[in-house]
């Protein structure tokens, strides 16, 4: 078995590869997608623009346990691939481990601050008093209570997939999507009361995501004789140099989430200054945004663990490989996808929600920020191959650059300017910028990259 995994990281065809990573990591990001649409979908059939504008401001403070996921599955998981490839077994084994345990102490505390501070930290993110209610529900559901199996369920999986076992990762991710799906109308519209629609959607989120962290665990038991993964039986720290590997490349995973919720914070709050049917429109738009963005993130997975075994070998070709037919694969579908949001912004948008001043925002607020998503991925590729070459702290710096240089200095100056045709514009005008800035960084980080090898 392990044989075999070798020769797809160090053999098999480039193309190969990637698609036996790739696909299975589009597909249970496709499943994510679907869930996020579907929980859009069922609160959109309440026609209560409140409630939909509660389940975006929710989905921000989510966000923040992403984050936490991000730390040590992204910076855990490339840290491990690499260690592998070096043939330093012991090591990533102590990586696995102590990934999966520190991100249950870190969600833990989380939650607890949350419970404290969750009805001011929803006022401050844009809640009005007709949505805070339904927001909070939310959040109690899937944050506070579910903290902690919604991490495992987001982390676990990244350290799977790195070992190349992708598709065990996926059919976890895809059962735990399909459940929520299956759970939603049963909890939204049967056994709560009317009302309770938003309480509802939570509930099942939280069960869906503590039935994949089971799932989960009993792979890594299944898999902890085949390959490094390691369930916590102590905190067992790595060396220095590991740990500081780990957290140079997660921790600006997890800021890159930050700052990127933080955007959406920011674009929801200038959105509800307009109105709460502008900030339900708005987060349908960036629901529907989530189609491409999921797939080449999806391909952008599948691509990590490939390049991140390679630069431990110092294989340079194979890793010129990956990024290139990376960077193709996800551009052309991104740029497939804006077109069609662009043609049909109506269809789309309709699927949510009936209300007539709802979609009509919402068609130009698609309208106008489609053809954003293929730069916008652009800086996705980038940042993915440099936290799998270990460049985290310049992946850092791009999402310092992107988001508080570039993206919210022009979305606020574009909305004191323009109102909210301005707003809604502001985001091609800032990723044009963005994807300038970031390959000409990338062009230079990259010789270091070759020198290192």
């Amino acid at each position: 078995m392990e044989n075999k995994k070798n020769e797809l990281f160090e053999k098999m065809r480039p193309r190969k590869a990637l698609i036996l990573l790739a696909l299975p990591t589009i597909a249970s990001q496709m499943v994510i997608l679907l869930y996020n649409l579907a929980d859009t979908w069922f609160i959109g059939r309440t026609n209560d623009p409140y409630m939909m504008g509660a389940s975006s401001l929710a989905l921000t403070v989510y966000m923040f346990v992403v984050a936490i996921a991000n730390v040590f599955g992204v910076g855990g998981g490339s840290l491990m691939v690499r260690l592998i490839g070096e043939k330093n077994t012991a090591d990533a084994k102590k990586v696995s481990s102590y990934s999966v345990a520190m991100s249950i102490i870190c969600t833990f505390v989380f939650s607890i601050l949350l419970l404290i501070f969750v009805e001011p930290l929803l006022k401050l993110l844009g809640a009005s008093d007709e949505t805070l209610k339904y927001a909070k529900q939310y959040v109690m559901a899937t944050t506070i209570i579910g903290g902690i199996p919604t991490v495992l369920s987001m982390c676990m999986p990244m350290l799977i997939r790195n070992t190349g076992y992708s598709t065990l990762a996926g059919l976890g991710v895809i059962i735990g999507n399909l459940i929520n799906i299956g759970l939603d109308p049963l909890f939204m519209f049967m056994i709560l009361p009317e009302g309770s629609e938003v309480l509802g959607a939570g509930i099942a989120t939280m069960l869906s995501n503590l039935i994949s962290a089971v799932y989960f665990v009993i792979v890594f038991i299944k898999l902890k004789d085949k390959t490094v993964l390691q369930l916590p039986r102590k905190i067992e720290k790595p060396a220095g140099d590991q740990l500081r590997s780990l957290f140079s490349v997660g921790v600006p995973a997890a800021v890159a989430i930050f700052l990127y919720d933080l955007v959406t914070i920011l674009l929801n709050k200038l959105a509800a200054d307009y109105g709460d049917i502008e900030l339900a429109a708005m987060g349908i738009v960036l629901k529907l945004e989530r189609i491409p963005i999921y797939i080449g993130l999806g391909i952008c997975f599948g691509m990590v663990p490939l390049v991140a075994y390679n630069f431990g070998a110092k294989n340079r070709g194979r890793m010129d490989s990956f990024l290139k037919l990376t960077s193709v694969t996800v551009i052309c579908l991104s740029a497939v996808t804006a077109l069609l949001f662009w043609l049909f912004p109506n269809m789309f948008v309709s699927l949510f929600i009936s209300d007539e001043s709802t979609v009509s925002f919402g068609v130009d607020f698609l309208k106008g920020r489609c053809a954003a998503l293929p730069l916008m991925l652009v800086g996705y590729i980038i940042t993915n191959y440099l936290n799998a070459v270990n460049k985290g702290k310049i992946s850092f710096l791009l999402a310092l650059i992107r988001h508080l240089v570039i993206i919210i200095p022009i979305m606020l100056i574009m909305n004191t300017a323009m109102g909210l045709n301005g707003l809604v514009m502001s985001q091609i005008v800032a990723d044009v910028i963005n994807t300038a800035v970031a390959c000409c960084i990338f062009a230079k980080v990259y010789k270091t990259v070759v020198r290192d090898i």
